[in-house]
């Protein structure tokens, strides 16, 4: 029997090590932390930019979309869009990082299941991403932009997308060899289908033969769900994406324990 399998069916039955769940959360939090430009910072310069840019300079010049003026229809979408980086960058360079100083190799023989393992790094996860939003939050304050419409959805979207690029940082941070293809992802699926998810626009404002572009595309749901939250405006049907985003968690949480009850990427 491989010592995959074998950690797989001894530490369930065990009860929850609170203990090594805290070191976790606490090493990851510690991690983050020495690194506050790249963890929190950029990303509000960035946010702070777009807030400036469609705010000022842009939304001057467009009229109201929804009954809302142009920032406050954009503010949810430049939120989501840090949120959604904002997780996944802390994931998977967490997973990789690990991999690279071999700590996870220390992990592995530590009385942890799969399961705290991937819980404490999405506890940090959803921390990071919790705090840039609240951040680009308390910038559309200062603009006049910033509303809510339910907290409860609010909080909901928040956590729930963020949980999911964690479940996909792990997934590539476990399938990345190099520097180069840990980054990958963010260059060429994360920042365009950001773009083209109606950050900026609705999905009526395309042309009629371009309008499945959004409906196919998991981002538009995202965003729509956070503006839904923050200004009532959501072009998806009720439920969708809410029912999409509980769907895609399943998903990927149980690929995310099927790679670790395999061994993959962590005993190579």
């Amino acid at each position: 029997m491989s010592q995959a399998s074998t950690h797989a069916e001894t530490l369930p039955k065990m009860g929850v090590n609170w203990i090594g769940l805290y070191t976790i959360v606490r090493r990851e939090v510690q991690r983050m932390m020495r690194v506050p430009i790249q963890a929190f910072i950029a990303p509000w310069i960035s946010a702070l930019l777009f807030i400036f840019i469609f705010g000022s300079v842009v939304g001057g010049r467009i009229s109201t979309i929804g009954g809302h003026r142009y920032l406050e229809f954009v503010l949810p979408g430049i939120l989501m869009m840090n949120v959604i980086n904002a997780a996944f960058l802390q994931s998977s360079s967490a997973i990789y990082f690990s991999r690279f100083i071999r700590f996870v190799e220390e992990m592995l023989v530590a009385p942890l299941s799969y399961f705290e393992m991937v819980v404490g790094s999405l506890s940090t996860v959803v921390l990071r991403a919790s705090i840039t939003g609240i951040g680009i939050l308390l910038m559309g304050l200062g603009f006049g932009a910033s509303t809510i419409e339910s907290w409860p959805l609010f909080i909901f979207w928040v956590v729930s997308v963020s949980t999911i690029f964690g479940l996909a940082g792990i997934i590539i941070g476990l399938w990345s060899k190099s520097f180069e293809q840990l980054n990958m992802p963010v260059v060429f699926f994360l920042t365009p289908l950001s773009m083209i998810g109606g950050s900026f626009f609705t999905a009526s404002m395309l042309p009629s033969w371009l309008q499945w572009l959004a409906w196919i595309n998991p981002f538009f749901y995202f965003i729509n769900g956070i503006r839904g939250a923050m200004i009532g405006v959501d072009e998806t049907p009720p439920g969708l994406g809410i029912g999409l985003t509980l769907l895609l968690i399943l998903v990927l949480g149980g690929t995310v324990w099927r790679l670790y009850a395999r061994g993959y990427g962590l005993r190579e």
